[in-house]
C-alpha cells in the first residue's frame, strides 16, 4: 500500500518541526512517539494540563486492547511498564436478554485458547495508559500543555499552526488527533457524515464478590447493548448504553439506586456488586469524515471515524490509525518524499479507510439489529449467533477480527516491531 502511487521529491523548506499533532489524548502521543523513534521531529498541542489526567487516583475508565494494539505499545517501548496493570482477556461472552431475564439460551463464546497468542487482548486503564505516553514524550516529542491549535493555514511545502496563546509554529504536516469535533477537520474542510444513536453510554467501575477470571461479557438489551469488562483483582469495568431518556434518569440516581437499576441486568454470576468509583455518561453518535487527509492535513483517531463502543473498538481503530499513517510517513521521508504531500496522504488513505469504515458501519448495523425488542429479530438473533458460535473456522475469523490481527497489509507497529 505504501507505494502504490508515484513519489513527490521534498523541495527543500525550513520549518520549526516535521510534523505537528493537534491533540494529546492518547492517539496523538502514541503517532509522536513512533514518529520520533524514526527520526522525525514532531510537536503536540495537547489542550489539557499536562497532569490531567496523570493522578494515582482508580476512576473506573478503562480499555480494551485488541492483541495488535498491545503489540504497538510494546513496539513503543511502554508495555514494560504497562503490563503489570494490565488484565488479560481470556474469554468473550456474547449473548442476548433483557433485565431480570438473563442471557438467553444462544450466543457467542469466544476463548483465547483457540488462537495460537492464548489471548483476546487487554483490560488497561486510562490512567495507567496515559501517564505512561505522556512520561515517554518527554525528551524525545515537543509536548506543548495546556495549548490548542485555534487555526492553520498550509504554504505551499508547509502547513503554518497557531496556538491558543497566540503563537504559530510550522511543519511539513498537520494531523488532526482532536476527537469527533475535530477543529483540523472543519478548517481543512473536511465534511462528516452520521447520525446520533439516542442513546447515552454509562461508563462505571464495580467491585463484585466472585473472579470474573478474564473474561470479558456483552450483553445486548432491547435498550442497548452492557459491557462487562474485567480489571485487575475483583473488579470490572462496565459500558453501559440506555435510551436518552433513561440514562440521564439513571445519572441522577444516587449510588445506591444506580445498583438497584444495574443489578438486574449485570446478573449475578460475580456475587454481590457495589460501585468502585465515579460515574461517567457520554452520548453515543456516529461520525465518520468523508476524507482522512486534505492539503498539509491528515486525520486519526476519532477525528476521522467516532464509532459505538460496542467491542470496545474505538482506540483500538485510533491505534490502527497510527501504525498505518506512522509506516507511511517514514517510508516516503526514507524516500527522499515530501511527507505532507497529497499522494503520500492518499496512500494512508487507501490504506485505513476501506477497513475503519467497515468496522463503524457493522457496529452501526449490530447496535441497530439488537437495540430493539421485535421478538422475530431476536429469534433470528439467536439462530444467528448460535450458527457463527458452531463453526469454528467462522467463529475464529471474528476472534482475529476482534484481536486486530487480521488487517491486511498488516503494519509493522502492530506487529510488534519497530520502523
Amino acid at each position: 500500500m505504501d507505494i502504490a502511487r508515484p513519489t513527490v521529491i521534498l523541495r527543500p523548506m525550513r520549518t520549526d518541526f516535521d510534523i505537528l499533532i493537534a491533540g494529546g489524548g492518547l492517539n496523538g502521543p502514541a503517532l509522536a512517539l513512533a514518529l520520533a523513534d524514526a527520526g522525525l521531529s514532531v510537536a503536540v498541542a495537547d489542550a489539557r494540563p499536562a497532569d490531567a489526567r496523570a493522578g494515582d487516583a482508580f476512576d473506573g475508565r478503562a480499555y480494551a486492547l485488541a492483541l495488535a494494539s498491545q503489540r504497538l505499545l510494546a513496539a513503543l517501548g511502554l508495555w514494560p511498564e504497562l503490563a503489570p496493570n494490565a488484565q488479560e482477556i481470556r474469554k468473550v461472552e456474547a449473548t442476548q436478554g433483557a433485565p431480570g431475564e438473563g442471557a438467553g439460551p444462544f450466543g457467542l463464546h469466544f476463548d483465547g485458547a483457540e488462537l495460537e497468542e492464548g489471548r483476546l487482548g487487554y483490560m488497561l486503564e486510562d490512567r495507567f495508559l496515559y501517564r505512561a505516553l505522556l512520561a515517554a514524550m518527554q525528551g524525545r516529542v515537543t509536548h506543548l500543555p495546556g495549548l490548542s491549535v485555534t487555526g492553520q493555514e498550509a504554504e505551499g511545502a508547509a502547513i503554518r499552526a497557531t496556538l491558543s496563546d497566540g503563537r504559530s509554529i510550522s511543519g511539513r504536516l498537520l494531523v488532526g488527533a482532536d476527537g469527533r469535533q475535530s477543529g483540523v477537520a472543519a478548517r481543512a474542510g473536511i465534511r462528516r457524515i452520521g447520525h446520533d444513536y439516542g442513546q447515552i453510554a454509562l461508563v462505571a467501575a464495580v467491585d463484585h464478590e466472585l473472579p470474573h477470571e478474564g473474561t470479558a461479557h456483552q450483553y445486548f438489551m432491547p435498550t442497548g447493548p452492557l459491557a462487562i469488562l474485567p480489571l485487575p483483582g475483583n473488579r470490572s469495568s462496565i459500558v453501559w448504553s440506555e435510551a436518552e431518556a433513561s440514562a440521564r434518569a439513571i445519572m441522577e440516581l444516587p449510588d445506591d439506586e444506580f445498583l438497584a437499576v444495574l443489578r438486574p441486568r449485570f446478573g449475578d454470576f460475580l456475587g454481590e456488586i457495589r460501585l468502585a468509583g465515579p460515574r461517567f455518561s457520554y452520548p453515543l453518535n456516529l461520525t465518520l469524515a468523508e476524507r482522512y487527509f486534505a492539503p498539509r492535513v491528515a486525520l486519526v483517531g476519532d477525528a476521522a471515524h467516532g464509532v459505538h463502543p460496542i467491542a470496545g473498538q474505538g482506540l483500538n481503530l485510533g491505534l490502527r490509525d497510527v501504525a498505518v499513517l506512522a509506516e507511511v510517513l517514514v517510508a516516503a521521508r526514507r524516500r527522499g518524499e515530501d511527507i505532507g504531500a497529497d499522494l503520500v496522504l492518499a496512500r494512508y488513505q487507501d490504506w485505513r479507510r476501506p477497513d475503519a469504515t467497515a468496522l463503524a458501519l457493522g457496529m452501526d448495523g449490530v447496535n441497530a439489529l439488537f437495540s430493539n425488542a421485535n421478538p422475530l429479530l431476536r429469534t433470528a438473533r439467536e439462530i444467528g449467533m448460535g450458527l457463527v458460535d458452531a463453526i469454528p473456522p467462522l467463529r475464529r475469523g471474528f476472534m482475529r477480527q476482534a484481536a486486530g490481527l487480521s488487517l491486511e497489509p498488516m503494519p509493522r507497529l502492530l506487529t510488534g516491531r519497530r520502523l
